[in-house]
């Protein structure tokens, strides 16, 4: 995993959440961390479809869409 479910539960409570159940959080985790990996695999393909080795803000950008 790559946000761990202490930070899931940070990012609950600065959005607003007074309390977070622990399924909550485990939930959250596992949907940040499906995202960042399906945006980082486009960001990649995007930036050799470019012919570059380097992953850039912009694939970055572009592949969150």
């Amino acid at each position: 995993m790559y946000v761990s479910e202490g930070t899931a539960r940070k990012f609950l409570k600065e959005a607003g959440a007074k309390r977070v159940s622990k399924e909550a959080a485990s939930e959250f985790q596992k949907r940040i961390n499906r995202y960042a990996y399906s945006v980082g695999q486009k960001a990649v393909r995007l930036s050799k479809h470019a012919k570059r080795k380097t992953v850039t803000g912009s694939d970055i950008k572009l592949a969150s869409y």
